[in-house]
């Protein structure tokens, strides 16, 4: 399994690590490496493992799942963080997407679509279950950027439509065809003009404004 999706699996009940462990260990491509029980301890694991993946919690003892994302983007851990909790709100949706999760699922997924996220995941997509695109989309945060004013060059909206249809810099790059360098001064400034903080923000302002589905 040397080309497997390594991954660490972080949260406080030990019954939802052995679920998941028991699911995952079917998969081919998929390797559970280690586990945590809070988040300090996850973000000990993630420095010690170097996962590809961590599925992480966001409530537990001590450290939470989002001051985990912090510290591991404090430390420059590679680990994308794929979020898998039962906490649907809005004040735990978006602290974990600001911090630096790349995808945010319940635990009542689909086992299939689980293991199809974590894939996502690795593959550099943002990956987040249509309750909480719709929780995301209804916040605050996200409307008081209506977009007045501001002025998109026809490029930047090629773009910004594929960041909103889950494409990584590379696929952006090969669909239009442009240096992965240019896509990212591209990205840059879509977030700068928009005054948008990550990917996520931004694509779902292209779904809120007719730029994307």
């Amino acid at each position: 399994m040397a080309d497997a999706i390594k991954v660490l699996l972080v949260d406080d009940h030990q019954v939802v690590r052995r679920g998941l462990r028991t699911f995952l260990e079917v998969q081919d491509d998929i390797e559970v490496i280690g586990e945590a029980s809070d988040g300090a301890e996850g973000v000990d694991r993630a420095e010690e493992l170097k996962p590809d993946i961590v599925l992480m919690d966001v409530k537990m003892p001590g450290m939470d799942g989002i001051d985990a994302l912090r510290k591991l983007r404090e430390l420059a851990n590679p680990a994308r963080v794929l979020i898998v909790t039962s906490f649907t709100e809005q004040r735990t949706v978006v602290p974990a997407l600001r911090a630096g999760a790349a995808g945010y699922v319940y635990k009542d997924v689909d086992p299939d679509a689980l293991a199809g996220a974590i894939r996502s995941v690795h593959a550099g997509h943002v990956v987040l279950q249509p309750e909480v695109a719709s929780v995301l989309l209804s916040q605050e945060e996200v409307n008081s950027n209506q977009g007045r004013g501001v002025s998109l060059t026809e490029r930047e909206r090629e773009v910004l439509g594929l960041i909103a249809d889950g494409r990584s810099n590379r696929e952006i790059a090969r669909a239009l065809v442009l240096s992965e360098k240019t896509v990212k001064t591209h990205v840059s400034n879509i977030l700068m003009k928009l005054d948008l903080a990550d990917r996520t923000q931004a694509a779902l302002w292209a779904v809120r404004h007719g730029i994307a589905d």
